[in-house]
This record gives C-alpha cells, structure tokens and sequence, in this order.
C-alpha cells in the first residue's frame, strides 16, 4: 500500500474536510485541543474556509480547514510545511479577523463566539515547549486569564520522535499520522479505528489518477520550495553578512525555481501548471 503525504494541502484537505471526515475532524480535534481537558467535541460542522464573509480593507489569508463546533466555537486548521517571515503574525492575523468578522453593525459583543487557531507545523517554532503548546491571554505576573475566546494552538511535527511502537494516547496515534502517513506500507491495527478510516481515505489505490496528479503536483511544488530556501541559506551562509544572506536567500529561491520550470517544459508539462508550481509569471517562463 502507499498512501499520501497529508502535510500537504490536497490531502490534509480530503482527510479533515471531505464528506466523509466529520468522525475524523473530531477525533482529531478532541485528541489536540482537549486532550488535557475533561470537555470533549461531540458534534461539530466542516465549512468552507474560503467562503467567509469579508470586509473592505482587510487582508484576504486563508486557512485549510474550518469547523464550527456544537457550542459554536470556531476552529481554523492550517497545515503549513514552509516556515516564511511573518508566518507568526499570520496565525494572530486569521484568528483576530475570524473572531471580528462575526458580528454584523449594531450586534452586541456578547454574540461572539470563541476561536480556536490550531497550526500543524513540519518546522521547530518554539525552543521551549513540547509538541503541542498553547497560546492564550494571560495576565503575565499572575498568569490570570483575561479572556479564552482567542487561542493559538502550535503541533511541531519535527519534535515528536515516537514511533509506532512507542504510542501511548490517542493524541501520539493523530500526531503519528501527520507525520508519517506518507512513509506507511500497510495500515497498522494498533491504530484507531478512526485513524485507520483517514488512512483509508488516503490509500492511493482509491484514488483517480486527477487526484494523484493533484497531490503530486502540490509535493513537487513543496520540494521546490524546500530546495530553494535550503540552497539559499548555503549561498547566503558564504557571503558571512546579513545583507548577503538575504540577497542569497532570493537569489537561490529564483534560481531553484527557474531550473524547475526548465525541467517541468522539457517534460511537456502545461504552462499552468508551471506557473502554479513555481510561481513565476507566464513572461519569466516564457523566456527561459
């Protein structure tokens, strides 16, 4: 068997947000946000993140998943592979806006309704926490709580080492499955029976060959764009000055890029396709 790398957006997608992935979403959710907490989720509905209402003037971000719990708590799911420059300020950005936007004109602030934000990261963030931190308003000498209708939630894929044969709680068994779904031959029967259904819906072999493509699409552009910031940080680390290692950083991103898009027109790909992939404009591969 061979399954799909979920710490992409397509498949993060059709595990947590598809028609069958209600019993996932929460399973998943109450493994995470609740798994230290006597309340638990036992109903919840998935919608579509990119049909919120918007506001003039304000940035447009999106999230990967959202779901609107039974007591109409509001949780925004981001998978996020590459750490970028403001990716700290973003998670801040889309809960304060999904938090704000509830309300129409003359609505009463009682109306709102809490917001979780709960990031899946495949970078190290945090020095200090383990796997799964947890963000919320404190007064910072007493640690009194102000408010929990704001909470950010972090999983740092990269700290959590535990293999198969090492999980002890349903939360090890969600984490576990993020990390390393791609890398499973068969589905393990200690799982979950709910872990093994989001195996299941990310087995290849019930896959058409648009939604291999698909995913193979978004895991080259992922590859790309580790490369690139990789090499970049080679080419900025030589230059031993701050100013050289941004100017390093841009130069190997651009350069990754456009050696991919040489590859991807040799291979008779779609310059669509390309362009998605890449992100360079249709002139720049035009030109190469």
């Amino acid at each position: 068997m061979q399954f799909l790398d979920v710490k992409t957006d397509y498949a993060f997608k059709k595990v947590f947000a598809s028609c069958e992935s209600k019993a996932i979403l929460i399973s998943f959710l109450n493994s995470i946000i609740y798994s230290q907490s006597s309340q638990y989720i036992d109903d919840l509905t998935i919608v579509d993140p990119y049909n919120i209402p918007m506001i003039k003037g304000v940035k447009d971000t999106f999230v990967d998943v959202k779901a609107v719990l039974n007591d109409k708590t509001q949780v925004i799911i981001e998978m996020q592979v590459l750490n970028h420059k403001g990716f700290e300020k973003r998670v801040l950005y889309n809960a304060a806006k999904n938090y704000s936007i509830q309300l129409n004109k003359r609505e009463d602030y009682h109306l709102l309704n809490p917001v979780i934000a709960l990031n899946i990261v495949d970078f190290m963030m945090f020095e200090e926490t383990s796997v799964v931190s947890n963000f919320k308003l404190l007064e910072k000498e007493q640690f009194i709580h102000y408010n929990d209708d704001i909470e950010l939630i972090f999983v740092e894929l990269p700290k959590f080492t535990k293999t198969l044969t090492e999980l002890e709680t349903i939360e090890d068994q969600w984490i576990f499955f993020l990390r390393n779904a791609g890398l499973l031959e068969a589905i393990p029967e200690s799982l979950d029976n709910t872990i093994q259904s989001a195996l299941q819906i990310v087995n290849e072999a019930n896959m058409s060959k648009e939604e291999l493509e698909a995913q193979h699409k978004r895991k080259e552009f992922i590859y790309i764009q580790k490369n690139s910031v990789e090499l970049a940080e080679e080419t900025g680390m030589e230059k031993g000055m701050e100013k050289g290692i941004e100017q390093g950083i841009e130069k190997g991103i651009k350069q990754e890029k456009m050696d991919s898009a040489i590859k991807m027109k040799a291979k008779g790909y779609d310059i669509d396709d390309i362009i998605e992939i890449t992100g360079l404009s249709k002139e720049e591969i035009d030109s190469l």
